[in-house]
């Protein structure tokens, strides 16, 4: 896929979707088929959005929504400065970005979709300033799921209410991170659980504090997990952090090496023990609980 982080114009004709696409969850997906269909006409299927961070936080980082999108068949990504075109009006919008720069054939969004100045245009606007221009505007309506329509604003508070099973229902995989492993105080190696130390990325959405059964990967593949999201009260550690014990690893220390994690199921808040000695007991009950969990539910494959 190729990626551009300004106006390049394209070489051949494309079938476009629109959007910020903040979490690629099901309603984006249907946004993302109808511009994945054009490839049956020979146009090109490409994704045009925004670097703007959404109030709350990210669901997934921009590296791995360029991932994913890969993985979903795409060939262009316009990753753009979102002031590079706030000013921009509707009619402009059209003419000069998706007519001109992009070479779109069919233009795709969701329901909701706004653009142009102020976002004052929405979706039939869309259709109504493509159709001069002989581009097929195609509407995406909302997908529900449980009765209620499937939006990035529910799935971050689901997961920030440490709902991730519930929110991983609704997206392309599970929320998690990628970041360095760093040293630790080797607290966890004492109690014979040693554990991966990593930051949280300040721009995803912040999961609820506490212990959660996760899928570890590095080197192509998965590793059932055990992590600790929050500020370990026990220990009394000043600042957030991520801490993951994998119960079936023995290999070497991970130190500096980047290593996804992704949070499959909460298990429970985060609680100051008593001491080490039950610090321990809760963390090997914990490893118990991860082990059962993978028995029924393989770990996904590393995605992509």
């Amino acid at each position: 896929m190729k990626l551009f982080y300004d106006l390049t114009p394209s070489e051949e004709d494309c079938a476009v979707a629109l959007g910020n696409f903040d979490g690629l969850h099901l309603g984006h997906q249907r946004v993302l088929s109808l511009a994945l269909q054009g490839a049956e006409n020979g146009l090109a299927p490409a994704v045009l959005t925004f670097d703007t961070a959404p109030a709350g936080g990210r669901i997934f980082s921009q590296k791995r929504k360029v991932e994913i999108l890969e993985r979903f068949g795409f060939r262009k990504l316009y990753l753009l400065h979102f002031e590079s075109l706030r000013d921009m009006t509707a009619q402009a919008f059209v003419r000069e970005v998706l007519a001109g720069v992009c070479r779109a054939k069919k233009a795709c969004c969701g329901f909701n979709f706004t653009f142009g100045r102020g976002g004052k245009a929405g979706s039939a606007e869309l259709a109504r300033l493509c159709a001069p221009l002989r581009i097929e505007a195609a509407v995406a309506p909302p997908v529900l799921a449980g009765g209620a329509p499937v939006s990035s604003t529910r799935i971050r508070g689901l997961i920030a209410a440490g709902r991730v099973d519930e929110a991983a229902r609704l997206l392309p995989c599970p929320f998690g991170y990628e970041t360095p492993v760093l040293p630790g105080r080797h607290l966890g190696r004492r109690l014979g659980a040693p554990t991966l130390n990593q930051p949280l990325p300040e721009e995803l959405v912040r999961p609820k504090f506490g212990v959660y059964v996760s899928a570890v990967y590095f080197d192509g593949a998965a590793h059932c997990g055990v992590t600790n999201v929050g500020v370990r009260p026990t220990v009394g550690a000043p600042a957030a952090l991520a801490e993951t014990w994998m119960p079936d690893y023995a290999g070497a220390d991970l130190y500096g090496r980047t290593v996804r994690v992704d949070l499959l199921r909460f298990l429970r808040p985060e609680r100051r023990f008593a001491g080490l000695p039950e610090l321990r007991e809760a963390i090997l009950r914990n490893g118990r609980q991860a082990r059962e969990y993978f028995s029924k539910n393989p770990p996904p494959p590393p995605f992509p």
